[in-house]
């Protein structure tokens, strides 16, 4: 873990209604791994469920290290809070091999692979990708946030008089 990394994770600022969480991984199962303990214990901090959310870091984390990789380039993971959705980020550095729109229906039984993206559609309520800075791709899931977890809109201030 980078300085930079360590510092954007604590970035919270009680007077916003956005928290933010950055951090770069090697592209490794062990990274893979540690992106979804990060998110977890991090969620877990901002006072957020986090099965969902655990779920979908873990899933595009081992996409991203699965079918992402170019030796020698980490990984991202990022996550936003707003007053009512959590979006999770993960950039990899295979642009060229964005994850198909639509995920393929369902593997074969006797498979332990390729039902990431089809856990990513069922817990999130919308995913996407995008391109990143070249040559990086971002692929991206929203989780609207339960009413009880929502934050409230901090109103601007007002002058006194």
């Amino acid at each position: 873990m980078n300085h930079e990394s360590v510092a954007q994770r604590s970035a919270f600022h009680p007077a916003s209604p956005t928290r933010r969480f950055r951090v770069q991984l090697s592209p490794t199962r062990r990274g893979a791994r540690l992106a979804r303990l990060l998110a977890t214990e991090q969620l877990r901090s901002w006072g957020l469920p986090f099965e969902a959310g655990e779920q979908v870091v873990a899933e595009l984390a081992a996409n991203a290290v699965s079918h992402g990789r170019v030796p020698g380039r980490d990984f991202r993971l990022g996550m936003t809070v707003s007053a009512s959705t959590l979006r999770i980020e993960v950039t990899d550095a295979r642009g060229d091999r964005p994850p198909s729109a639509t995920p393929p229906a369902a593997a074969p039984d006797d498979e332990e692979t390729g039902r990431g993206l089809l856990l990513v559609q069922a817990y999130a309520d919308r995913w996407g990708t995008e391109p990143g800075p070249a040559p990086c791709k971002k692929v991206w899931a929203e989780l609207d946030l339960p009413a009880p977890y929502r934050m409230q809109e901090q109103p601007p201030d007002r002058p006194r008089r």
